[in-house]
């Protein structure tokens, strides 16, 4: 329906002539000038979005006044945002006409309603979500990532700040385990490994100095003084404030820091008891089966059943074990895939294979992945006309989250790309990272993968603000696996033809991961289950698929996110080519999918479509 506007025109006659009224005149409204109203509108309202989530303007770089603070995360708090959300979804309904807006208007639209609905659904499970574990998700986990990682020192206000966010982290703590109270009231509790993994983890965060005399400085201590000393070494502070920093940072990690995680593990202690164990999935929660059903709707963005992705993931670990079988063969290794898969696995002092367990080989394997990765550099512009500022960085988990087998990830880059994206590594045991994943796994976090799309979406202009951030899992981890496949593509990359092993890995250990997730969580699968099927069906050591397992147990649906996204990426791609033959531009269709930030699987594939039938229009330039 268009919106009338009408002019009501007037003609003064000269003396002895009468007034005259003149027909309304209905002007259909502009639809760049209405887009542009709703991208000011949607711009506003993320600018409040943030307000309620300060720790997450320190992720993007952004410094406001509340840049000393963390956030609300009370069960008040958390009723205060729902409530808001589904209020601006009501507003934006009332206040524009969808029909008047152009289509990439149209496409924030319909992702802000879809972002609400998203968060509706999942706040009718809000008690039953794990708050204390191992995953890098987890808030107890988050916060010392906050302060070290995320808060930037750039004058004396930022150190004032540091200091407010431990206060404010610690306070926030509280709030955890009052919910965690709550939640335990109703008969959630985490797993048990759970327990002993955060219990070993927050006893490392209140260790070394200032909280004992052990000779070692609490990471945290050591971050805060090296600010410190950094800013007086530039001449931004006088020894005397400096000396008055150091004073106020040690009592905020003793009189808040330190009693709030005693606190953590006075209540983990309490609930331990409590805990499953042996583990059990989500559907053994109280609403567990209706709960699942929504995490697999918000992962994947669809509205495939648990059956169906089970048998998705079934149908691909049985294509990409034949991939294998004709790989050995090209490899000239006689034997069953079994013994191919023990030989990889198993044969530790193959250098060809593994890296030293040792310092010498944690750092080789940050070097060749920095190597592999600057080649990537040097292809991009063939394959992307969008291509992001900010830089890239490998660096080693830091030790008081590194976990032996767990996963690599990615952290985001600031908007102005002063702040370089980083592909994190866990080194702690080398056995447990094979040398032929290492550039698959690169791509995948890195180059072309999470930072090419995440950089370019955060560094966008000329779309609202938060298609920049938004948290689609199926789009980001889906190209991430998609863009491992890109890489093949282009010069220099897999030159090794072990390296082809960990292309074909990555892409069965995430269909394994639709087989595993959906049969811990709908199928009553026990954690020894799932972690046996792993062993039988990939070459991953036992550490690594015991870890995966419980990252499964702790964030049901996430990890059906990779292959249901990669499968579609490859779908629309290959749509395109069918549809459009010569005149197909992989460059413009990968800045079509890159171009306006991560999109739901059902949204995206509409934007393709759309384009098909428009035929290529070019790539879009937003910076």
């Amino acid at each position: 329906m268009l919106r009338l506007i009408t002019a009501c025109l007037f003609c003064a006659w000269l003396a002895g002539c009468g007034r005259e009224t003149a027909t309304p005149v209905a002007i259909e409204p502009d639809p760049q000038a209405e887009s542009a109203r709703l991208t000011e509108w949607l711009d506003d309202r993320y600018a409040e979005e943030l307000h309620f989530f300060p720790w997450r303007k320190a992720f993007y770089g952004i410094k406001d006044a509340d840049y000393g603070e963390v956030g609300d995360f009370s069960e008040a708090g958390l009723n205060r945002v729902i409530a808001w959300q589904q209020q601006t979804a009501a507003e934006l309904v009332d206040q524009f006409d969808y029909d008047v807006l152009t289509p990439e208007a149209q496409e924030s639209y319909d992702l802000w309603l879809y972002l609400a609905d998203r968060a509706a659904a999942a706040d009718r499970f809000r008690t039953d979500v794990y708050l204390f574990h191992q995953g890098t998700t987890a808030l107890n986990r988050m916060l010392p990532q906050l302060i070290i990682a995320w808060h930037q020192v750039d004058d004396e206000s930022d150190l004032a700040n540091y200091v407010s966010r431990i206060r404010e982290s610690s306070r926030v703590l509280l709030q955890l385990i009052d919910r965690a109270r709550l939640y335990a009231d109703r008969g959630v509790h985490p797993p048990y490994f759970a327990f002993d993994i955060v219990t070993r983890e927050t006893r490392a965060v209140v260790s070394g100095a200032p909280f004992d005399d052990s000779g070692t400085d609490n990471p945290i201590w050591a971050d805060f003084k090296s600010e410190v000393a950094r800013l007086q070494e530039d001449g931004l502070l006088d020894a005397d404030a400096a000396q008055a920093y150091l004073e106020e940072g040690r009592a905020a990690l003793l009189d808040d820091w330190g009693p709030a995680q005693r606190s953590l593990l006075e209540w983990l202690d309490i609930d331990r008891p409590n805990a499953p164990d042996p583990a059990v999935g989500a559907s053994r929660l109280p609403d567990g089966v209706a709960y699942y059903r929504e995490r697999l709707a918000y992962n994947t963005t669809t509205d495939l059943t648990a059956e169906q992705i089970h048998a998705i993931g079934l149908e691909q670990v049985a294509r990409l074990h034949e991939a294998f079988d004709a790989l050995k063969q090209a490899l000239g290794f006689e034997g069953s895939r079994d013994a191919f898969f023990s030989w990889l696995r198993d044969d530790k002092d193959d250098p060809a294979l593994y890296f030293p367990n040792t310092d010498e080989g944690r750092q080789a394997y940050l070097d060749e992945s920095t190597a592999v990765l600057e080649n990537i550099k040097v292809q991009l512009p063939a394959f992307f006309g969008l291509l992001p500022k900010a830089d890239l960085v490998v660096k080693r988990v830091e030790p008081y989250r590194e976990q032996p087998g767990a996963a690599q990830h990615y952290n985001m880059s600031s908007p102005d790309g002063s702040r370089p994206g980083v592909y994190y590594a866990h080194l702690i045991d080398m056995t447990a990272m094979p040398r032929w994943e290492l550039e698959a796994t690169a791509y995948h976090e890195g180059l072309p993968g999470h930072h090419l799309q995440l950089a370019i979406a955060n560094e966008l202009e000329g779309v609202p603000e938060f298609r920049k951030r938004a948290r689609i899992t199926a789009a980001t981890e889906g190209w991430a696996l998609y863009a491992e496949g890109v890489a093949k593509e282009m010069p220099g990359t897999y030159q090794d033809p072990l390296s082809e092993v960990g292309r074909l890995f990555n892409e069965l250990f995430r269909a394994i991961r639709l087989v595993v997730d959906t049969g811990l969580h709908a199928m009553g699968w026990s954690e020894q289950q799932a972690v046996n099927y792993m062993l039988a069906n990939s070459m991953i050591t036992e550490g690594q698929a015991r870890a995966e397992v419980r990252r499964y147990l702790t964030d049901p649906g996430q990890a059906t996110a990779y292959m249901i996204g990669m499968l579609k990426y490859r779908e629309l791609r290959a749509r395109a080519e069918a549809a459009l033959g010569t005149r197909f531009d992989l460059r413009a269709f990968h800045d079509l999918v890159l171009g306006s930030g991560p999109l739901p699987l059902g949204l995206l594939e509409r934007k393709v479509d759309r384009w098909i039938a428009g035929g290529p229009a070019g790539s879009p330039d937003r910076r």
